[in-house]
């Protein structure tokens, strides 16, 4: 008898396994609200998704990806293979036997690589439980199907140890399957799924779809409290973790000791869906873990003390998306906090203590802090700056937004509105026309404070006529840009690095060689990871001479300052404070200055005590360097500039 000709009748056995194992998440699933999937579209874009977009996430770990790649295709060719043999000729045929021999070998080698992730001690980010079990499981399939099939490309010499390698792989094989509803199996077939019916298609092909979606005010309940009230998707979605901790290892109140682990989130909001005992998590804590009862149910309440999930988890995060961009599943774990914190806020006006007084501002003075509106452009008084009320049309308008309350901000403010004027450019602003953004109401999940703000300002921003939007608040940026047009309001908006960058490559801005040493750059997560601007403060800063250094985590993995999401305002506790690692990654570098783009970065950074580099707003840098200019020669500085910025 030769026993590999039993090998697909496995794969069989495997496959019908593990489809009742997923059909029981299915069903958990179905309990969720519907979601438009453009089915055909998402089964065609699969491949490509898989092997390009999620690949592109993983090899950021190049150990990741050489363990992926081989145990993932090795599987998947080893199990095809095998099933193809359920054809009499080929079954018996010596040659198939060494080509499914191949793949399961192919899967030894990724597995191998997946033993040494863990044995013997895994890396810390990973989770431990039934996921150190894994790649036991891995090599006992692939070893067993190996030899099995090895030794029937040779005609079963050794029937006796065939039939014991054909066990081993049957015993691998089935536990797999068997960890498809509720281990780490789960992530590969609900993964797949994930990737075809997507809540974001549009962030695939290098897309960059931030904007939070808007919410039905209408609706008869506001956000999430239960799992079922999350989308179906969203729910698939949670089952595709595979608890790598990427997400963990990049997320800024994690690494600040607040009690918020993207991955712990995740992992909760599916352990949450079926109704009975709680999977184990195995992965590490919540950082000073406020006490749960760990209580979960499809249909019963997230958020509490008595629940799965504290509410200072919610309020931890910054919604920074770091997590999101490093997670090679491509899960929104930031969709699912806002959608959260929406319910505590609009139905139970559950806020943290420190950030009622902000929303009451917001719903009735329009601005956070209760000030006038009108007093938003005093610090500007001398500089003759022309209001658009009353010229009626211009090139550019300037939004302040809400730092124009602050001194700090103010200094910034100044410094632009002065280039803007020695460029020439012809600008207005809003003046007491222009409410807040709605971007802080928005993130604490007062959804109806934001849409009521936003249609104000699109109502006052739509009667004058002019060509785009200048801001240097890539918060303000964010949400005129991307999330005003859900609500009708569709303008062309410019952060104010990417129009300094313009201006001096037109040379209408000609700036001298700074005085200082090395400078570090600071990249907003707003403008950066939200919105995909990267070069263009760079370039501003090389074009004004900058001794420009790196820090370790920069551009799409920069680390937050601290300032987003409204965590300034709810202040949940930690170990340290995020702009204080910020700040040490900053003097790592050995920078004297860290140049910012941000008014939120530059309060969060300022706020560093001790011995640190001073930080400058990029605006305040070039009008530093265009005023320290000597004697203009304007064809050789332009020549100069071109040999500064990167192509």
């Amino acid at each position: 008898m030769v026993a590999a000709i039993y090998l697909p009748w496995l794969i069989i056995a495997m496959i019908a396994i593990a489809a009742l194992q997923i059909m029981r998440r299915v069903l958990l699933w179905r309990k969720g609200r519907s979601a438009p999937i453009d089915w055909i579209g998402g089964l065609k874009a699969l491949p490509k998704r898989y092997l390009v977009d999620v690949h592109h996430v993983v090899d950021r770990d190049r150990g990741a990806s050489r363990m992926h790649v081989p145990v993932a295709a090795g599987l998947v060719a080893a199990s095809g293979l095998s099933l193809i043999g359920i054809i009499p000729p080929i079954g018996r045929s010596a040659s198939w036997a060494a080509l499914v021999a191949f793949a399961f070998l192919v899967m030894i080698l990724g597995a191998s690589l997946v033993v040494a992730r863990r044995y013997p001690a895994k890396l810390p980010r990973l989770s431990a439980g039934r996921f150190q079990g894994l790649p036991v499981l891995l090599l006992a399939f692939a070893g067993g199907g190996f030899l099995t099939a090895l030794l029937g490309a040779f005609g079963d010499p050794m029937p006796a140890l065939s039939l014991v390698m054909l066990f081993l792989a049957a015993l691998g094989g089935i536990s797999l399957a068997l960890e498809v509803a509720r281990g780490p199996m789960r992530h590969a077939l609900a993964g797949s799924l994930h990737l075809v019916a997507h809540p974001r298609p549009d962030r695939f092909d290098k897309g960059r779809d931030t904007a939070l979606r808007a919410l039905d005010l209408d609706a008869p309940k506001l956000g999430a409290e239960t799992p079922s009230d999350f989308a179906w998707n969203r729910l698939l979605s949670f089952d595709a973790c595979i608890q790598c901790g990427r997400c963990e290892a990049a997320c800024p109140a994690f690494a600040a000791g607040q009690p918020l682990s993207p991955k712990h989130l995740i992992a909760d909001l599916a352990r949450a869906q079926p109704k009975g005992a709680t999977q184990p998590y195995s992965g590490a804590p919540y950082p000073n873990a406020r006490p749960v009862a760990e209580k979960g149910e499809m249909d019963l309440p997230l958020i509490g003390a008595e629940r799965m999930i504290h509410p200072d988890t919610l309020w931890s995060c910054t919604t920074c998306r770091a997590c999101v961009e490093e997670c090679p599943m491509m899960i929104e774990h930031v969709d699912a906090i806002v959608d959260l914190r929406r319910f505590q806020t609009l139905e139970l006006g559950a806020l943290p203590p420190k950030a009622v007084d902000p929303i009451d501002n917001l719903r009735g003075c329009d601005e956070q802090n209760g000030y006038a509106l009108s007093a938003r452009t005093d610090f500007l008084a001398g500089l003759n700056l022309p209001v658009l009320s009353e010229t009626g049309e211009t090139d550019l308008l300037l939004w302040l937004g809400q730092g124009a309350y602050d001194l700090r901000y103010q200094r910034s403010l100044k410094a632009l509105v002065r280039l803007l004027q020695k460029a020439d450019v012809s600008f207005a602003v809003l003046g007491e026309e222009e409410r807040d953004c709605g971007d802080v109401a928005r993130r604490l999940g007062d959804e109806a404070t934001f849409q009521r703000l936003a249609r104000a300002n699109i109502e006052a921003v739509s009667q004058y006529r002019f060509n785009r939007i200048v801001t240097a608040d890539p918060h303000a940026l964010h949400v005129l840009r991307n999330e005003y047009p859900a609500l009708g309001g569709r303008f062309e908006v410019v952060h104010h690095t990417a129009l300094l960058d313009e201006l001096m490559a037109e040379g209408k801005l000609l700036g001298g060689i700074l005085p200082h040493g090395p400078i570090t750059y600071h990249d907003p997560c707003y403008l950066g990871r939200y919105n995909g601007e990267f070069d263009a403060p760079r370039n501003v800063l090389a074009r004004i001479g900058a001794d420009s250094r790196e820090m370790a985590r920069s551009a799409r993995r920069a680390m937050c300052c601290g300032g987003g999401g409204g965590a300034p305002i709810t202040d949940i506790a930690g170990d340290t404070r995020i702009p204080d690692i910020r700040m040490e990654q900053a003097s790592g570098t050995g920078a004297q200055i860290v140049a910012v783009a941000c008014p939120g970065c530059t309060a969060m950074l300022e706020g560093v005590v001790g011995d640190r580099p001073d930080v400058r707003d990029i605006a305040e840098l070039v009008l530093e360097a265009v005023e320290n200019q000597k004697a203009p020669d304007a064809a050789n500085h332009r020549d100069r500039l071109k040999s500064a910025v990167p192509a």
